[in-house]
């Protein structure tokens, strides 16, 4: 059996689970409601404060499906329990970031502001900047998928550059540095 498959997904106090018509599992808890389409090969089941999955052979095609859902089922429990948080730092002289609502405004010194507005699922807030620290921008939400999405469309706006570091990054990212140009070479 999968190792990742065969694991019962334990459901905190507050989470509830239902598996729908068409093999849709609804997860339901204090921070909201998520639901995911399993596939009709894998069987689901409620046994008393866990969830179980099958599968029906051993076909690769069924193995890596086992896992997967397990997987996904095990990210909406711990995302209506307990959330999901992704912290990004913008490096940069006079990089800024502004919080308006589901707005997003960025400064990150192009001619222009960058805007992007964020999905109904997520929300942010951005730390309030310490003298000589770099402005924060943390992103919450029960999604797993849908908050990775939104982190890695903002590190597009500007990707940390070799050379300084400068740009958007993720709170306790290695950044891998590069020497510049030696003086005395000629």
């Amino acid at each position: 059996m999968s190792r990742i498959g065969k694991l019962p997904v334990n459901l905190p106090a507050g989470v509830t689970v239902q598996v729908l018509p068409g093999n849709v599992v609804k997860v339901k808890g204090p921070h909201g409601e998520l639901t995911q389409k399993v596939d009709s090969d894998i069987t689901v089941t409620i046994e008393g404060d866990a969830v179980k999955l099958s599968r029906p052979t051993d076909l690769p095609r069924h193995r890596s499906l086992h896992g997967l859902y397990r997987a996904l089922i095990h990210n909406m429990v711990v995302g209506v329990s307990e959330g999901y948080t992704i912290k990004q730092e913008l490096v940069g002289v006079g990089y800024r970031v502004d919080v308006q609502g589901q707005l997003l405004l960025f400064s990150l010194g192009f001619s222009h502001d960058i805007q992007l507005m964020l999905p109904a699922e997520v929300k942010a807030e951005a730390e309030p900047v310490k003298k000589g620290q770099n402005p924060v921008l943390v992103l919450k939400s029960a999604d797993k998928q849908l908050i990775g999405q939104v982190a890695a469309k903002i590190r597009t706006f500007r990707k940390p550059e070799p050379y300084k570091g400068k740009g958007i990054k993720f709170v306790g990212e290695n950044i891998r540095r590069k020497a510049g140009k030696s003086a005395g070479a000629k």
